[in-house]
């Protein structure tokens, strides 16, 4: 299964179950995991850390 797969299963079942709470949530857990991903290995990585 991969990662994309699962990202739109979770936003299926948002729909499907009209959690639109949960929607606020699954975007923030998604941009902290991009966030992290692209600052993995950049010169930025000492900042984005001093923010947590």
């Amino acid at each position: 299964m991969s990662k994309s797969n699962t990202v739109k299963q979770i936003f299926q079942l948002l729909l499907e179950r009209k959690a639109w709470w949960l929607a606020p949530m699954v975007v923030v857990f998604l941009l902290i995991g991009l966030l992290l991903v692209a600052s993995s290995g950049s010169s930025l990585s000492p900042f984005i850390y001093a923010l947590f």
